[in-house]
Parts: C-alpha cells; sequence; structure tokens
C-alpha cells in the first residue's frame, strides 16, 4: 500500500504540473515597451524607414480590449527618447476610416475618442496609478491631451491641460495604413528628468472604424471595454544609446 500510494501521489503531483505549464504556456503580449535613446530631438516624422525610427525595439498591438486577437489590425508601435522629449510612432492597419468632418488641426480636439485615434496613456506615479496622461491623434494630425485622475470622474477640465505635445499623421489609402507620430515634452509626463533605466506605466489603445464595425484595440488587454483601467498598463523603459544597440 505505501508503495502504491506513493505513485498516485506521484502521479497528482505530475498531473498538476503539467495543468500548470498548460496553463502558463499561452503567449501573451509582452508588458514592456523600450524606448531608445537619440542623442537630440528631431523633427518628427510618419516615416518608418528614416533613420530616427531606426534600431527600436517596436511592440504590437495585436487584439481588442479582452485579449481577442484582431489579426487585420495588428499595429506596430516604437520609441525613442532624448533628454527633453518622448517620442512614438504608431503604424496602423484599417479596414475603414472613420474620420471627423472639418479637422482641426491648429487647436486640440476634444473628444477625439469619437473617431479613429490612437492613443497612448502614460504615468509616473507607481503609488498613485490612477493619475496618468492620456495623448491621442488621429490620422489626419488632430490631436488631444488630458490629465487624467480616475478619482475625479467627471472631472471636464482634464482635457484643457496643455502638455506641449506635437503630432504628425499621413494616410497611405493605397496599402490602407495610416502613420501616426507623436513628440511628448517629457517634463508633462514625469517630475523626474529623463535618463536611461527610468521606468514609466504606459498602455497603448486605437480606435478604429465606423460605428457598426469598430475596434478597442490594446497593447496590454484592459480586461473591459474601458481603455481606463490602469492595473493592466505595462512598462515603459528608456533604454540608453549604448544598451539599444546591442
Amino acid at each position: 500500500m505505501p508503495s502504491l500510494l506513493r505513485i498516485q501521489l506521484s502521479l497528482a503531483v505530475l498531473s498538476i504540473a503539467t495543468m500548470t505549464v498548460a496553463q502558463t504556456a499561452s503567449p501573451s503580449p509582452s508588458s514592456t515597451i523600450t524606448a531608445t535613446e537619440a542623442t537630440h530631438d528631431a523633427p518628427l516624422t510618419t516615416d518608418p524607414s528614416a533613420a530616427f525610427w531606426q534600431h527600436t525595439h517596436p511592440v504590437f498591438i495585436t487584439g481588442d480590449t479582452f485579449g481577442n486577437p484582431v489579426p487585420s489590425h495588428r499595429t506596430e508601435v516604437r520609441a525613442r527618447w532624448t533628454h527633453g522629449s518622448l517620442y512614438l510612432l504608431f503604424i496602423s492597419p484599417y479596414e475603414q476610416l472613420n474620420l471627423k468632418p472639418s479637422p482641426d488641426t491648429k487647436a486640440e480636439t476634444n473628444q477625439l475618442w469619437n473617431w479613429d485615434v490612437a492613443e497612448a496613456f502614460i504615468g509616473s506615479d507607481f503609488e498613485h496609478i490612477r493619475q496618468y496622461k492620456e495623448f491621442e491623434l488621429s490620422p489626419q494630425g488632430e490631436w488631444v491631451d488630458l490629465d487624467i485622475d480616475l478619482d475625479k470622474q467627471g472631472d471636464k477640465n482634464a482635457w484643457k491641460w496643455n502638455s506641449g505635445l506635437e503630432v504628425s499623421a499621413r494616410i497611405d489609402s493605397t496599402h490602407k495604413i495610416w502613420y501616426g507620430a507623436m513628440r511628448i515634452p517629457f517634463a508633462s509626463i514625469s517630475p523626474r528628468p529623463a535618463a536611461a533605466g527610468e521606468k514609466l506605466r504606459i498602455n497603448l489603445f486605437r480606435c478604429q472604424g465606423p460605428t457598426e464595425t469598430r475596434h478597442y484595440l490594446a497593447w496590454q488587454p484592459s480586461m473591459s471595454k474601458s481603455f481606463h483601467v490602469p492595473e493592466h498598463f505595462g512598462t515603459l523603459l528608456l533604454a540608453s544609446e549604448k544598451s539599444s544597440a546591442h
């Protein structure tokens, strides 16, 4: 009996271990995006083949806010940083655009999220994670930035905050891809100076398409219909120029 009991126990342990491996083996998106250092600020470009956007470590938005795959809208995001700025490039395939009529690219557009946008939510406070900044741009080059505090629900003044955000965008209608670039002043997202090894909290999103077929896409699934779930943010790492070269 003792030998039989040991065999039964061993089989039970093996079964549990196998289940554990199976549960942890399912793929999930990397939770870190690495921004590679640039020696100086540069004019915004939406050309992914430009020298500025080389030697980066892209991440991909591959599914919706619940983690369901949306392969037709697999979005590449690249990041770079200088001591003054954070740069993001979105390479965004689409099936059908949903654009705001009469776009205004000279002033920010409140509620821009009602149309097609790419978004970055960035926070520097790892203790008060419900406070962060929201940056959006559209395929037409419209933009909006918001100072978010989830403990101030219904704050109608959040969008009046001004970060100094700069954007550039263009639409490649032949290949059905739109490109959007952001330059975010680093002082607007963190009280700490930009430095190699610095970490921030981040998530990346897209709203894409007309109402009847609209996609809400997330790099790190929020597991909610809302993007505003900071518990599911990933990490933005500022990498030095030397480490970025390896």
